[in-house]
């Protein structure tokens, strides 16, 4: 199928599904044929380029438009209702939307509408109008919920920076530049086309410089929250070793080297953060973690994750107790974990050393 094909196929499978949003007319497949390819003057450019924008704040920043998008991504994606990955998206929601409103009090005008979607591929996505997706096979994959809200709070956090719109927008109007979008096609023809992109975008963004941004911010985030902030660190590394590994193909294109930063960058990028959060006195190399430049524990592997990752557990532990200055008191050993205050810094598995013999190493190094 050539691309001017490809293109009307698009636009007039996407037309049949939101044809009603906003009321706008649509125009006939015919007429929407014979715009193909038809080039644009610079005045029909900057008179579609102008109703592009109109359209997408419709969709971006109105309740109605965030409601049709709903919609269209629950009928397009498929539902999932397993009531226990239902509750916890909304436990991890709620936990999240207040962490970001601590860092963005703009989250409380525009609220998510996010759904679990039917699909068992690692995966979860943000488009524009804070309409959010997360893939039932994440929370398969993931033993770990503070891994989820990671992932989450990443999509938060494309959501909060609108990166959706941004990418959305620059591609619309690529269309347009190349003649693709002709000057006949009506406002209702480019609704369904915006609708269409960002079904597509949401599944896999274009911009790897957004990736990193909405991963360090997501720390943001976390910090307001219960979880690890180490986790955005933790599920980087497990990518690392999915990707290398024979499970690559659960890892679906948002998380691939070709569409995102590669994934130990991302994982670096995120503990250089985590280092300077704790006042530069904590760090994680090759799954060791150090203490003011000295080694502190090396975790061993789990029965659902390595070693190192959770040495960035551990990591987001100790930057959250010399952030907050719990490193003034004593490490102590409470039922079997290692405390720094009122701290959990790890308790030990089978394997590790004994929680005494770490908290006697924690005082001396801190």
């Amino acid at each position: 199928m050539n691309l001017k094909k490809k293109f009307l196929s698009a636009v007039t499978a996407a037309t049949l599904v939101v044809s009603f949003i906003f009321g706008t007319p649509v125009a006939q497949a015919s007429l929407i044929g014979t715009a193909i390819g038809i080039g644009t003057t610079l005045a029909e450019g900057a008179a579609m380029r102008k109703q592009v924008k109109e359209i997408i704040k419709k969709f971006n920043e109105t309740p109605e438009g965030q409601e049709a998008l709903y919609q269209n991504f629950r009928e397009k994606q498929g539902v999932d209702t397993t009531p226990e990955y239902n509750e916890r998206l909304d436990i991890i929601m709620a936990n999240l939307t207040r962490g970001v409103a601590a860092v963005d009090p703009s989250i409380k005008d525009k609220p998510y509408k996010y759904f679990v979607a039917d699909n068992d591929a690692l995966n979860a996505a943000c488009a524009m109008g804070h309409v959010m997706m997360v893939n039932r096979g994440t929370f398969k994959a993931l033993p770990s919920e503070d891994e989820i809200a990671a992932i989450v709070g990443h999509e938060m956090g494309h959501g909060q920076l609108n990166h959706g719109v941004k990418s959305l927008e620059k591609q619309v109007n690529q269309r347009i530049t190349s003649g693709l979008v002709g000057a006949a096609i009506g406002g209702g023809a480019i609704t369904s086309l915006i609708a269409d992109v960002a079904l597509n975008n949401m599944d896999a963004h274009k911009d790897k410089k957004f990736e990193t941004q909405a991963d360090l911010i997501s720390i943001d985030y976390l910090v307001n929250t219960p979880y690890n902030i180490g986790a955005t660190a933790a599920v980087m590394q497990r990518f690392v070793e999915l990707s290398i590994g024979k499970e690559r193909s659960r890892l679906t294109a948002i998380f691939k080297p070709s569409d995102h930063p590669d994934s130990a960058k991302r994982r670096d990028a995120a503990a250089k953060k985590l280092f300077e959060y704790s006042g530069k006195h904590v760090e994680v190399k090759n799954g060791v973690v150090s203490v003011n430049k000295k080694t502190f524990m090396k975790p061993v592997a789990s029965s659902t994750m390595s070693g190192a990752e959770r040495s960035y557990f551990v990591m987001g532990n100790l930057a959250r107790a010399f952030h907050d200055g719990q490193n003034k008191n004593e490490a102590t050993v409470v039922n079997g974990t290692v405390m720094l205050g009122n701290q959990e810094i790890v308790t030990p598995l089978e394997g590790d050393e004994d929680a005494q013999v770490i908290a006697d190493r924690l005082n001396s190094l801190k």
